[in-house]
């Protein structure tokens, strides 16, 4: 298998249009982590992302015959892009079927390369089961991102780039993993010259594609992803690169969100360019590797596989970066409300930095503050400033993993509403695109009165939003058959300690 695979790599036709990409040397990291740090720039490509490598690799080997009658790729961005640019190239007329939550620097992007765009369904599945429909209305070929041998040996050509501009011991690579074509390809290629590398997949927690399939032996359909990363946000591995993965790739990190964020905070302070959270994904895990391991002057290397991402999202992700940098932690604090409780927390604080304070009058004895306090030396800081603040008769309730707190709680803040009954607390995630949030309201109806609604646009591809529906014991059952219908991922948070303390 590997044999076959180097064959197709170093045969690849990917050069007419892409790029070697750099390896750069990440003199910051590298200091921090005590490591050598190098970051594959695949970000630099034509579309900034490595997913014109496959496209093309796959469109140029495509018959006369077959390019004439027109190609269709299903994709939410990078691969519509690399798409489109081949077939622009290659003098072929190409559609691509995004969905309609896909961001719209990156329909401009493809649209802009001459490409038939058609916008279809709220998720990558929607669109590419309308493609597949197209192709046997119109007798398109289709190009899959990642389910295929000659996308797998474009990628693969990345590999190959590094085995040659990198001459010193290597001990691992880090790849992000999404259907799976780049791994696959990476691996193939480093495993058949060098075996002694180790190929680490990256993946978000909330898309664990490649990790839940290893689990299992075989591949899986999640329920659900997070699409955070949207870049990498699939439900199901390909059939191709798990046959290669299950036995040349070593082992698979899981990531969350602050850490990709301070991830894409790291890649800039060393390039000063802004990696897309996928793009981001491998070196959040080279650093969670870097710190379980303990290992020191290393040669580690991971891809920035792209930098495709809206601007408007840049706020929530500066929100996330110093809390998955162990920068910031989030407090509950209750103190005592009378006159100088607030100076005398803060002599307690010390010199650290508070990067937020939030209050609101509770009742005559005691306050209960939502408060960020900026760190210096990490986790460990943190808990002998809750131990701390514990000695000193502070009750303290640690915020900082909870991701309801930090989504929502925090901007919120504002007080108990002792008067509202039967309250049930839920989180909600919608396909975010102009009147979604009048379209939730409308789903909602007015059958239970909204006690509490919080909503924040980050950007994304999807809307989050915090709602407080009272609810009475005898409507329970057909409270949960609403839910059901509604269709919307929803999280029952009425339990969630941070409501407890600051809304409840």
């Amino acid at each position: 298998m590997l044999t076959a695979y180097t064959k197709k790599i170093l045969q690849a036709r990917v050069y007419d249009v892409a790029q070697k990409t750099r390896l750069d040397y990440a003199p910051m990291l590298s200091t921090r982590l005590n490591n050598s740090i190098w970051i594959k720039r695949e970000d630099m490509q034509p579309v900034f992302s490595f997913k014109i490598r496959g496209a093309y690799n796959k469109i140029a080997h495509l018959s006369e015959e077959i390019r004439a009658k027109g190609i269709i790729a299903a994709s939410a961005g990078n691969h519509a892009q690399g798409v489109a640019l081949s077939a622009a190239r290659l003098g072929i007329h190409a559609t691509i079927v995004m969905p309609k939550t896909t961001p719209e620097i990156k329909v401009i992007s493809v649209k802009r390369r001459g490409a038939t765009v058609v916008l279809h369904g709220t998720t990558y599945d929607d669109a590419s089961q309308y493609a597949q429909q197209l192709v046997e209305q119109q007798g398109l070929t289709y190009i899959h991102p990642y389910d295929d041998e000659y996308v797998i040996a474009g990628q693969g050509t990345i590999g190959m780039e590094i085995l040659q501009q990198h001459s010193k011991p290597l001990e691992a690579i880090f790849v992000p993993v999404g259907g799976g074509g780049l791994i696959a390809g990476v691996a193939a290629y480093v495993k058949y010259l060098c075996p002694h590398i180790k190929i680490i997949g990256v993946e978000p927690r909330e898309a664990p594609t490649l990790h839940a399939a290893l689990q299992a032996s075989e591949r899986v359909i999640l329920e659900q992803v997070g699409i955070f990363a949207d870049g990498v946000a699939v439900r199901q591995i390909g059939r191709l690169p798990f046959e290669i993965a299950r036995y040349y790739v070593d082992e698979v990190l899981l990531v969350n969100t602050d850490e990709i964020c301070a991830a894409i905070k790291d890649t800039f302070e060393d390039t000063r360019t802004i990696a897309e959270p996928a793009g981001a994904l491998a070196l959040a895990g080279l650093k969670q590797y870097v710190a379980r391991e303990n290992c020191r002057e290393k040669h580690f290397i991971t891809i920035n596989s792209g930098a495709n991402m809206n601007f408007d999202r840049l706020g929530y992700i500066t929100e996330r970066t110093e809390i998955g940098e162990q920068r910031e932690a989030i407090f509950a604090v209750t103190i005592p409300e009378r006159p100088g409780s607030f100076r005398q927390f803060c002599h307690v604080i010390g010199q650290r930095a508070i990067t937020e304070f939030n209050y609101r009058y509770h009742d005559d004895l005691k306050a209960i503050v939502f408060v960020g306090i900026r760190l210096n030396e990490g986790l460990s800081e943190k808990e002998r400033l809750i131990q701390k603040l514990s000695e000193k008769d502070y009750a303290v309730v640690d915020m900082t993993d909870n991701e309801m707190a930090k989504l929502h709680i925090r901007h919120m803040v504002g007080g108990h509403a002792k008067t509202v009954l039967n309250e049930q607390l839920y989180r909600f995630e919608f396909p975010e695109r102009p009147g979604a949030l009048l379209h939730f309201l409308t789903q909602i109806g007015q059958r239970w009165n909204i006690s509490l609604f919080h909503y924040r646009n980050h950007g994304a591809a999807y809307g989050r939003i915090l709602v407080g529906m009272q609810v009475k014991e005898n409507e329970q059952k057909e409270f949960q058959l609403f839910l059901d219908k509604l269709g919307f991922p929803s999280w029952l948070e009425s339990d969630n300690l941070a409501y407890r303390l600051f809304l409840n």
